[in-house]
C-alpha cells in the first residue's frame, strides 16, 4: 500500500462532495464519494476499498460519464486516482462551484 505522503502532485486537488460509483477492472464495484478534485485526479472514498495501488478502475461520479484512471494510493477507505486524461479545466472549475465544501449542496449517497 503506497503512502499518501509520498504522492508528489504537480496540481492541487479542490475539496467537493459528490457521490461517485467506482468498478475495478476485474469487476469488483463500490459506491462512494469525491472528496477532491483536480484536472489530473481525485481522492475516491468508499465504505471499503476493494482494489489495490496500480488497479484500473472506472469512476462514475453524479452527472458525469465514466472516468478511468489507476489506484495510486490507499489510506484506510481513502483512495487516490490518477486520470488517463486530464479533466477539462472549466468541468473541474464547474464541479467545484456545483459540489465544493463551500457550497450547501445536499449530499445523498446511492
Amino acid at each position: 500500500m503506497a503512502d499518501q505522503s509520498q504522492v508528489v502532485r504537480t496540481v492541487n486537488r479542490r475539496p467537493v462532495r459528490m457521490a461517485a460509483r467506482c468498478r475495478s477492472s476485474t469487476g469488483l464495484s463500490d459506491e462512494g464519494w469525491l472528496e477532491d478534485i483536480s484536472a489530473k485526479g481525485c481522492c475516491l472514498v468508499t465504505r471499503i476499498i476493494s482494489f489495490r495501488v496500480g488497479s484500473r478502475i472506472i469512476i462514475r461520479p453524479q452527472g458525469l460519464e465514466g472516468v478511468t484512471g489507476v489506484v495510486r494510493w490507499i489510506s484506510g477507505t481513502k483512495a487516490g486516482i490518477e486520470f488517463d486524461a486530464p479533466l477539462y479545466p472549466p468541468m473541474v472549475e464547474h464541479l467545484w462551484n456545483s459540489y465544493g465544501a463551500h457550497t450547501s449542496v445536499p449530499f445523498t449517497s446511492h
